[in-house]
């Protein structure tokens, strides 16, 4: 068997036929409940974490460019996932798509990737949550012992001004726990629950909106891109460009959502109807949020694990404060619920096509989940969580995403060479321009990624190389009958 080239892909044909998943998935999302998956995943940690954090560190008040930036490159993207999600509506995101166009061992090599996009992502996004959490408990007087709610040997001040050194965050570890039961027990109850807490997520977001423009100083918006301090990455336009790289690990979202295909009612019309709708209400919401934010609070000030629930108590509205702390603790927690769903879903086709063990593509017989595979997901990203800052994980997932994003646009251009027949419900416009731009756009992201981040990646590929060479590619060559899910 080659390793790459047209004879290494799975043809279209192969990935659509029945027996490539014996055990259908129950078809119950539609476009809607896509279109909420999508926001879901979006709208979360980035948005109540992670704007505050970029300002703070990266690019100031200029954070509002790198969320155009990085909208804009996801714009390009997202047209490609469409196409791809209309063309091939089956589980599997990236992976099934390079599967497709690129061959076996690239497909590997974006799966072992997506693996730091949505279970690293996850844990980023717990541990943000925690940070919300914690701060809802001690409003009324229960918060949580600071060395239980910090990541492991971050360095915690107590309330006597002593320092110590935490243990692990347990919040963000239950909150992994109890997501990963609901996962289990079904995608129609997971799905219905989703779009309640969106739903509330959206009208808290516009109050903030809505309430925080009247609170802005124009004085906060100055100077709009700090110097630079001489670091590249930290401040000045590299700063606005490393704030980019870092925030766009909160936009993929849509890459959650292309997982939807196989149990969406009608996939060539709702995937690409969820997947740009998701993107383009996530991306306007980003930056009125960033900008509100900015002008409420001195960027220098807004390193702190919530940031939007600090804006909203120097308004003075008591009452608000508290809304905002109970709409970010549930918009980060169907975050966590999407990007938990998402992984699950890659497992699992990946155990299909041999290139994974294959308890993780087990389907419950009365559940219809994968259940297998979404324990040990959980168990994982749970561990992680508890262990983990945000910082790190957030800048490696970033990674993973751009990895991930730009083998998208690759596969969409290479399928309308080899397979140019095909019927494409969605079509990308201005093929391979469109495709170009967003291969250019996340090249330009990664650029902005700090040394130790690339070291990071490369290490993970060589560990995915070693793996694929010692487990998954003889796994793949003994199926002959084409990829089953076991039951």
């Amino acid at each position: 068997m080659r390793i790459q080239g047209a004879a290494s892909r799975k043809l279209l044909s192969e990935i659509l036929a029945p027996a490539s998943h014996a055990v259908a998935l129950p078809r119950v999302l539609g476009p809607v409940s896509i279109v909420f998956m999508g926001i879901g995943a979006i709208i979360g940690a980035g948005i109540f974490v992670l704007t505050g954090t970029a300002a703070a560190l990266y690019a100031g008040p200029a954070v509002v460019v790198s969320f155009v930036l990085a909208g804009t490159a996801c714009a390009f993207v997202a047209l490609c996932y469409a196409e791809l999600a209309a063309l091939m509506p089956v589980a599997g995101s990236t992976y099934t798509y390079t599967y497709a166009s690129l061959g076996q061992l690239t497909a590997w090599l974006v799966g072992w990737n997506l693996i730091l996009e949505y279970s690293i992502g996850a844990a980023a996004v717990a541990v943000g949550w925690s940070g919300y959490f914690n701060g809802t408990l001690a409003s009324i007087g229960l918060a949580i012992p600071p060395r239980l709610s910090a990541s492991t040997g971050q360095v915690v001040q107590l309330a006597d001004g002593t320092s110590v050194t935490a243990i692990a965050n347990l919040p963000a570890a239950a909150i992994v726990a109890l997501l990963t039961l609901l996962l289990v027990q079904g995608t129609r109850e997971s799905a219905r629950l989703n779009n309640l807490m969106v739903a509330i997520k959206l009208l808290v977001i516009l109050a903030f909106i809505g309430f925080g423009i009247s609170h802005v100083s124009a004085a906060n918006w100055q100077p709009f891109v700090p110097a630079n301090t001489g670091t590249f990455g930290t401040f000045g336009w590299s700063g606005v460009l490393h704030g980019a790289s870092v925030v766009f690990f909160t936009y993929i979202g849509f890459d959650a959502v292309s997982n939807c295909a196989q149990e969406a009612k009608r996939p060539q019309r709702d995937m690409p109807i969820g997947i740009l709708g998701a993107l383009v209400i996530s991306t306007v919401l980003y930056i009125l949020v960033a900008g509100v934010l900015v002008g409420i609070v001195p960027y220098l000030e807004l390193n702190v694990a919530a940031p939007v629930g600090l804006a909203a108590d120097r308004m003075g509205i008591g009452w608000f404060a508290a809304l905002i702390q109970l709409g970010a603790l549930i918009g980060i927690t169907t975050a966590i619920l999407v990007l938990l769903y998402g992984q699950c879903r890659i497992f699992a086709t990946m155990a299909n096509d041999g290139l994974m063990p294959p308890l993780f593509s087990r389907v419950h017989p009365r559940l219809k989940t994968p259940w297998v595979s979404q324990i040990l997901i959980g168990v994982v990203v749970a561990t992680i969580a508890a262990l983990s800052p945000i910082e790190m994980l957030s800048e490696l997932v970033g990674v993973g995403t751009l990895f991930s994003f730009l083998m998208v646009c690759a596969s969409v251009v290479r399928l309308r060479r080899l397979e140019p027949h095909a019927p494409r419900p969605f079509r990308v416009p201005a093929v391979p321009l469109i495709p170009m731009l967003g291969i250019l756009s996340c090249l330009g992201l990664m650029v902005g990624l700090a040394p130790v981040t690339w070291a990071r990646l490369v290490l993970w590929i060589a560990i995915g190389l070693v793996i694929y060479y010692a487990y998954g590619r003889s796994h793949a060559a003994r199926l002959r009958t084409g990829p089953q899910i076991r039951e």
